[in-house]
């Protein structure tokens, strides 16, 4: 994740971890509206090494700077294509080192919105 105003990510600048992608759907495609050079990204596709990344596997739908996630000045609205809600506990992940204990780094997205709402 890079830096954003995401409520959601708050806090989760740098963190690279597996997420479920159930699907090629999500192509970030901003060739009719938009620009992608103006879009504020909240979160990329990066290869084993960390370097972002269009190439499949590792951008399983192949979007253009390895966009996945997008959201507003105000951070409080975001779209993005990986299912955290798949991945939140470690359970569910396909590997996780043992100091992850029993929630991934995903459920701080949770948290993050149930402070917001507080």
């Amino acid at each position: 994740m890079q830096e954003s105003p995401s409520i959601f990510l708050q806090g989760m600048a740098g963190t690279q971890t597996p997420i479920a992608v159930a699907h090629g759907e999500g192509f970030a495609d901003f060739s009719l509206t938009g620009d992608v050079n103006k879009a504020l990204v909240a979160m990329r596709f990066v290869d084993n090494k960390g370097a972002v990344t269009e190439s499949y596997p590792y951008n399983p739908n192949g979007s253009p700077q390895g966009i996945t996630s997008v959201t507003t000045p105000d951070g409080r609205f975001n779209v993005l294509m990986p299912h955290a809600e798949r991945v939140f506990r470690t359970v569910t992940q396909s590997w996780h080192p043992d100091a992850w204990g029993e929630d991934s780094p995903w459920m701080r997205m949770f948290r993050n919105a149930r402070k917001w709402v507080g």
